[in-house]
């Protein structure tokens, strides 16, 4: 099992240019759509979170039931389901400007234990920002670390969610002890400053970075560094992108057995070029279609 940790929200997609464009619901979230890419893939699959009852809330639940993923360990709630209100530039990049006051998962608690066969655990964006649901995330990526569990962290970041930059940063760092596998995309990682070698000190077996088009590049303890390049797609937008790639990298390092920490150091040249490409190729298909629309292990194959 596989459980991913953090926000479910609707994204208000629009559906032409201008402030005034029509907007259209789509389920969304970062870890949302990572359990989603990993459900489609074939990965035994939970979600840990906390929704809402509200229409949006049932919409997000039901679209993880289709993709086959576990969601007993979500939490429930009265309150209103996360916004989040999409800007598509002439690129397909997707910029963001979130409603977040009072609503349901900011008021995530820590479960007492993770889903029965959890053998890796993912952690990333809002709900790592967001209190006082963002300290109970962090309570379970320490605990999960402490038993063993392999851990999987992409901030992710969204500027506009944080008050404090520099606080933020340093959070940051202290999570990286905890950390088996760090992946973010190169505007996180100048963002948050440091390098790949740096954070790989601090704890971390693995940093994959994206780079858009141009592919991705892994960086590994023993100072090897593995890269390919990006998938060639006609871009429809870039929604849910990283967020495939997250569960392709967990998905294929799953069925490679190598899941724990120490195994990564195994995967080699050969087995890193393969997973990267398998990540790219699923980014790429993720690309090819509006919104955070993951594809189907068949599509794969």
């Amino acid at each position: 099992m596989i459980a991913v940790a953090g926000e479910a929200l609707i994204d208000l997609v629009p559906q032409g240019t201008g402030a005034l464009a029509g907007l259209k619901p789509a389920l969304g979230g970062g870890p949302y759509n990572t359990a989603l890419a990993l459900g489609r893939l074939g990965s035994p699959t939970a979600f840990c979170s906390r929704v809402s009852y509200d229409a949006f809330g049932e919409a997000l639940l039901d679209g993880l039931r289709a993709a086959g993923v576990d969601v007993t360990a979500v939490q429930r709630g009265t309150e209103p389901t996360t916004l989040a209100v999409a800007t598509i530039d002439t690129q397909g990049s997707a910029a963001y400007s979130f409603y977040v006051d009072g609503t349901a998962d900011r008021l995530f608690t820590a479960p007492a234990e993770l889903p029965a066969g959890t053998r890796a655990v993912s952690f990333g964006t809002c709900s790592l920002v967001l209190e006082p649901g963002a300290s109970a995330y962090e309570e379970l990526i320490r605990s999960a670390s402490a038993q063993g569990v392999f851990t999987a962290l992409d901030p992710n970041i969204r500027a506009g969610l944080i008050p404090d930059a520099d606080a933020y940063r340093a959070r940051f760092k202290s999570w990286l002890p905890s950390v088996s596998l760090l992946k973010l995309s190169e505007e996180d990682a100048l963002w948050l400053g440091g390098t790949p070698r740096e954070w790989l000190a601090a704890g971390p077996s693995a940093v994959v970075i994206t780079r858009g088009g141009d592919g991705l590049t892994a960086f590994t303890r023993d100072g090897a560094v593995h890269a390919v390049p990006g998938e060639k797609v006609d871009v429809v937008d870039t929604i849910g992108a990283g967020d495939t790639v997250n569960a392709a990298l967990l998905h294929g390092l799953s069925a490679r057995d190598a899941l724990p920490s120490e195994a990564l150091a195994g995967l080699g040249t050969d087995g890193w070029a393969r997973l990267l490409r398998f990540a790219a190729r699923a980014a790429a298909i993720t690309c090819s279609r509006a919104g955070a629309e993951p594809p189907y292990a068949a599509e794969l194959a």
